[in-house]
C-alpha cells in the first residue's frame, strides 16, 4: 500500500504527523509526505518536534497570498507528485484551504482520498469562512471517512455518507505522547518565567471572522477580568497578523498580568495547556486539546463545529459580547463547583490511539491485511 499523506499549516501538522509516525511502523505500508507551506515557519516547528521530513515540499506560501492564489498553487503542485509517486490513497485532515485543493487534484487523478477528521459541521457556509465549505467539499470529494465522534459520524450519514466511515477519536489527543513532560522546560522567556501557580488564563483569538469589533470585545473583556481578579494572569500567544495584533495591543499592551508573546510552537503550547487554569480560545483545535487535559474551555466563537465539548459539559459558547464573556468566566473563577464541574467532564475526543485505528482501516481495506 502506497500512502500520500498532504498538509500544509501547524494545525494539520499537529493532527497528521501522529498518523505518519504510525503508518512509518508499517514496514508493508510505503509512507510519503507532502507538505505545501500553506504555512511556513509555523509548519516546520512541527515538523521538527515530530521528527517528520517531507519527501515532497511545494513551498507555496507567498506574502499576502489570498485563498484562491493558495487553491491555484496546491492544484498545480499535485499533479507532479501523484504522477511521481502514484499513491493508493491520498490523507488529507480536516478543512484547510490545502486539504480541499489536494483532495480536488487527487480526484482528477481518480486516487481515493482519506479524509481525517471528517463530519464537522457549523450549517453555515461563511462561519468559519472558508473551512465549513472547505470540509463540504472534501466530503464530496473522498472515498474513506475518519470521523473523529460518534456525533460527527451522524453528521455525514444525514448527508447520505454511510460507507467507509469509521470512528477513530480525534488524533491531536495521539500528539500528547509526543509533546507533554512534567520536567519540560519552556522555549518562550516570557512562558519559562511565568508564574503558573497564579489561575492563569491560556487565551488565542485570531480568527478572520473576529476581526474588528469582536476582537476588541474578547480584548476588552479579558481587560475587565484581569482589572477584577488580582490572583488572574493571562498568556495571549499572539497571532502575528497585523490586524490582530493592532487591537490586540492597543487594548491589551502594557497591563500587569497579561503576557502577550508571540506565537508558541505546539510543544510550549501543550505545556502551557497543561498548567493553565482554564482555556478562552476561538480556535477549533484547542476545543479538542484543553479538555483531554481538564481545562475548561470557554469558545470565543458564535457557533462550534465542536458541539461534543459543550454538550460534555467541557467547553461552553461564550460568543463574542464583552459582558457575556466576562459573566461565564467570573463564575468559573469564583465558583469551585462550576469549575470542578468543567474540568472534570468526560473527555469526548478519543483515548489517544485514533492514529492507530486509521491506519487499522487502511491496511484492511484497502489490502486485505
Amino acid at each position: 500500500m502506497k500512502v500520500l499523506a498532504v498538509f500544509g499549516t501547524r494545525p494539520e501538522a499537529i493532527k497528521m504527523c501522529p498518523v505518519v509516525l504510525e503508518l512509518y511502523r508499517h514496514p508493508d505500508v510505503q509512507t510519503r509526505v507532502c507538505v505545501t507551506g500553506q504555512h511556513r515557519a509555523m509548519l516546520d516547528q512541527v515538523l521538527d518536534i515530530f521528527t517528520v521530513t517531507p519527501d515532497y515540499d511545494m513551498a507555496i506560501m507567498r506574502p499576502r497570498q489570498t485563498i484562491t492564489d493558495i487553491t491555484t498553487a496546491v492544484l498545480t503542485g499535485m499533479g507532479p507528485v501523484l504522477d511521481d509517486f502514484a499513491p493508493d490513497v491520498v490523507l488529507v485532515h480536516g478543512d484547510t484551504t490545502t486539504s480541499m485543493a489536494a483532495a480536488m487534484a487527487a480526484f482528477y487523478q481518480q486516487v481515493p482520498v482519506g479524509h481525517v477528521e471528517a463530519g464537522l459541521r457549523t450549517y453555515n457556509i461563511y462561519s468559519p469562512f472558508p473551512e465549513e465549505m472547505n470540509r463540504k467539499l472534501i466530503t464530496a470529494l473522498a472515498t474513506h471517512y475518519f470521523a473523529p465522534t460518534p456525533g460527527n459520524q451522524a453528521a455525514l450519514a444525514r448527508e447520505g455518507i454511510t460507507d467507509n466511515v469509521v470512528v477513530t477519536g480525534n488524533t491531536v489527543i495521539d500528539s500528547f505522547q509526543y509533546t507533554l513532560r512534567p520536567d519540560y522546560v519552556f522555549k518562550d522567556s516570557l512562558l519559562a518565567a511565568h508564574d503558573f501557580s497564579e489561575k492563569t488564563i491560556l487565551l488565542t483569538a485570531h480568527r478572520r471572522e473576529n476581526l474588528g469589533r469582536p476582537l476588541e470585545n474578547i480584548c476588552h473583556a479579558v481587560r475587565a477580568l484581569v482589572e477584577d481578579h488580582p490572583d488572574v494572569s493571562v498568556v495571549y500567544p499572539v497571532h502575528l497578523n497585523p490586524a490582530v495584533r493592532e487591537t490586540v495591543f492597543d487594548i491589551l499592551g502594557g497591563l500587569p498580568r497579561v503576557s502577550l508573546i508571540d506565537p508558541i510552537d505546539v510543544e510550549d503550547m501543550h505545556n502551557a495547556m497543561e498548567r493553565c487554569y482554564l482555556v478562552m480560545t476561538d480556535s477549533g483545535g484547542l476545543q479538542e486539546e484543553a479538555p483531554h487535559l481538564g481545562k475548561p474551555v470557554i469558545v470565543l466563537r458564535t457557533e462550534t463545529e465542536r458541539p461534543e465539548a459543550v454538550d460534555a459539559g467541557t467547553a461552553v459558547v461564550a460568543g463574542i459580547e464583552t459582558q457575556v464573556i466576562i459573566d461565564i468566566v467570573d463564575n468559573l473563577l469564583q465558583s469551585p463547583d462550576a469549575y470542578t464541574s468543567m474540568s472534570q467532564a468526560m473527555n469526548p475526543y478519543g483515548d489517544g490511539h485514533a492514529s492507530e485505528r486509521i491506519v487499522e482501516y487502511l491496511r484492511t481495506r484497502i489490502t486485505g491485511v
